[in-house]
């Protein structure tokens, strides 16, 4: 298990003439084994954190680690697990391929990792491995997708909004499937997600960012016990966890829009 630090990062990006700050100075801790969740508006920079961290892309400026190593040490390690919105599987290739072919790429077996058919069964696909893509349904594709973000063990999986096309009955049952795969597999999750109700009942500390530039608003502690059940969406604590994320998210949106409406009213007045 691993611990991620981002410290002081900022990020850019050249479109053109212009530079878009896509994160300005965001520090971020994620403990090993946890799971946790990044939460805020389009633009916010949530899915460009999991892409530093993943070492798709190098911070403008700061420095990320996981454990006590830069990211490209725990690519090069083939440490981190990466699942996308969209499956990205390979139409030709069957279940078992799909989540076998890491394994292809890397030349053989991670030492004490779990065989393809057993993540096919870890996944709840026992049956299906012969099956090919357009054979599955949009939860059942992600499942191969995460099953395949499995393959080499890694210490890290990074879910960039999996569940977002997802029907809400679909989704909230990915949801509980996917808490009982990290649980197996022990790994340190971030999920980043649109939906407040998703990040509570995923994570253990919600991290909110605010966009325009993408900065870290708030990180919420979500105090609720595991085993998670869907139960726990109908209790006090979980609407009180819910409220919290979003005044950090709509609360600073709104001080900066009264700002705005009274600003006029007191040059006025003062005219």
């Amino acid at each position: 298990m691993t611990d991620i630090a981002l410290d002081h990062v900022t990020h850019h990006f050249r479109i053109g003439r212009k530079t878009i700050t896509a994160l300005a100075d965001v520090t971020l801790a994620f403990p090993s084994g946890g799971f946790h969740a990044l939460i805020g508006p389009s633009g916010c920079g949530k899915s460009t954190i999991l892409r530093l961290i993943a070492d798709i892309l190098q911070p403008s400026e700061g420095a990320i680690r996981i454990g006590s190593e830069p990211p490209s040490v725990a690519r090069r390690q083939h440490a981190i697990g990466f699942v996308f919105q969209e499956p990205t599987l390979l139409a030709w290739r069957n279940v078992i391929d799909n989540v076998r072919l890491p394994l292809e790429i890397v030349g053989g077996a991670i030492g004490g990792g779990r065989s393809p058919e057993s993540l096919v069964e870890l996944v709840g696909l026992a049956g299906f491995a012969e099956a090919r893509p357009a054979q599955l349904s949009g939860g059942m594709q992600q499942r191969v997708a995460i099953a395949r973000a499995l393959a080499l063990r890694p210490r890290v999986l990074l879910l960039d909004e999996p569940f977002g096309a997802l029907d809400e009955i679909t989704r909230q049952r990915m949801n509980l499937e996917l808490l009982r795969i990290w649980q197996e597999t022990l790994t340190t999750a971030i999920l980043v997600t649109h939906t407040i109700s998703e990040a509570v009942f995923m994570a253990d500390k919600v991290h909110v960012l605010a966009a325009s530039p993408g900065r870290l608003v708030k990180t919420i502690d979500i105090d609720l016990p595991r085993p998670r059940r869907l139960a726990l969406m109908r209790t006090a604590l979980f609407n009180r966890l819910e409220n919290e994320i979003r005044d950090a998210l709509f609360g600073e949106e709104m001080d900066q829009r009264q700002a705005i409406e009274t600003g006029p009213k007191k040059v006025a007045a003062r005219g």
